[in-house]
């Protein structure tokens, strides 16, 4: 796949972080295009269909980089319960390292103030929380869960780890994210 031009990805990552800082009403996307430094005609030219269009690829961006993260990370340690705190303790470091000024959890500005809004934007948010579900259970079903276990635990792994960046993000602390590593192993073995 040939790779998109320089405007396509400045119009993408400066919307994507305008999302997030400031929201998805409150971004206009006369402010995207004059902080990517793209000409009008480029965000057009890309998303014909506007803002909404936008927010979706932003979206599609968030999961394709979580699922690669996600995998890699589950994929990277035999055992399951040290492979998913893994990827929860590198989720609180990469807060740290970033500063809660750019790390930009999905939950914050799609799922929470989009998806009452735009049906495809819901569904969007839906297929991204379910795909990160699928990864997690089929983890948790080869070290020996059955399906429905499986599932359960990973929809609540990802219900607990999604609160903990909302609540790190507005405390501006990795603490509650960190805090979910600690409770992993019980979490799992009561399963």
């Amino acid at each position: 796949m040939a790779a998109k031009p320089e405007s396509y990805e400045n119009i993408v990552q400066t919307a994507s972080r305008l999302f997030f800082h400031q929201g998805y009403h409150a971004t206009g996307l006369n402010q995207i295009l004059a902080e990517s430094g793209s000409p009008k005609g480029s965000l057009y030219y890309y998303f014909p269909q506007g803002k909404e269009e936008l927010a979706l690829e932003c979206i599609k961006r968030g999961n394709e980089f979580i699922k690669q993260k996600l995998k890699q990370t589950l994929n990277g340690n035999e055992n399951p319960v040290l492979a998913i705190q893994n990827f929860i303790r590198h989720t609180a470091e990469e807060a740290d390292r970033l500063g809660f000024d750019s790390f930009m959890p999905i939950s914050f500005w799609a799922a929470a103030e989009t998806s009452c809004i735009s049906e495809s934007l819901r569904h969007a948010c839906v297929n991204t929380f379910t795909d990160w579900q699928h990864i997690y259970m089929e983890r948790l079903q080869e070290s020996g869960l059955d399906e429905e276990k499986a599932h359960s635990l990973a929809v609540l792994i990802i219900s607990m780890l999604e609160g903990a960046l909302i609540l790190a993000v507005t405390q501006q602390s990795s603490a509650p994210i960190y805090n979910i590593v600690d409770y992993i192993p019980q979490l799992v073995k009561s399963f």
